[in-house]
């Protein structure tokens, strides 16, 4: 059985989503953290960063005591590992899958987490920032439409390259961006949209993230995702 420490955004949503398409046995443990439920003691122990998602394996592949695993990436490259699914057994298709995850990992997924923190989550007023980060997502939306303007998938086949991004595809909407500019990306989007693994690893909805609305917090839920609870959490 695999433990997911889970919340549903789209870094949350891409270990759904792996699970749900591999058939792998797990557990959602939903995870609150407006109320700091990943600054605890415990969780840390799993992962040393304070973030979700991770995951325990408590079948872990060569056996002995349960294994933590942080990083979605990581977490996409275990469970493929584990299922023999999702990762390209072809050598040339298989590099595709991980440069195409690494692209995601380094690139669209944080620069698009800054523009959402900054249109969405700061205060007001910051052109710059907003202006930064919303054009790198732009840039970023154009190299993928060109990559799936070539390929049906990221890697040739449907992999954990693919199941990175799509979540993150579909939450530029809530900075005000729109996958028809991308026909190659909108096409894409939804073939994986009607996938059934796609479709059960997105029932746990969180429909803040996919709103455009500023989101309301108060000064101790603020603090839990940016603020002084995030620097003081202790590690051990």
């Amino acid at each position: 059985m695999i433990e997911v420490y889970f919340t549903p955004t789209p870094n949350g949503h891409k270990v759904s989503i792996m699970l749900a398409e591999t058939g792998l046995p797990h557990q959602l443990l939903r995870m609150n953290v407006l109320d700091g439920d990943h600054l605890t003691p415990e969780f840390r122990r799993i992962n040393p960063n304070g973030r979700l998602p991770a995951i325990v394996d408590h079948d872990p592949i060569g056996g002995g005591a349960p294994l933590p695993v942080f990083e979605s990436g990581a977490i996409l490259l275990y469970l493929a590992e584990k299922s023999g699914q999702l990762l390209p057994a072809d050598p040339r298709r298989r590099s595709q899958a991980q440069q195409w995850l690494m692209w995601q990992m380094a690139s669209f997924g944080p620069m698009q987490g800054q523009a959402h923190h900054f249109i969405r989550y700061a205060p007001e007023g910051q052109t710059y920032p907003v202006e930064r980060y919303r054009n790198e997502t732009v840039r970023l939306l154009h190299v993928l439409n060109g990559r799936l303007a070539e390929a049906e998938y990221l890697a040739g086949e449907y992999s954990v390259a693919d199941i990175a991004t799509w979540p993150w595809a579909r939450a530029v909407r809530a900075i005000g961006l729109a996958l028809e500019d991308y026909p190659a990306v909108q096409d894409w989007f939804g073939r994986i949209a009607a996938r059934p693994g796609v479709i059960a690893g997105t029932s746990v909805e969180n429909p803040a993230n996919l709103s455009s609305a500023r989101p309301v917090l108060n000064e101790e839920q603020w603090s839990n995702l940016f603020g002084r609870n995030m620097l003081n959490a202790p590690a051990r």
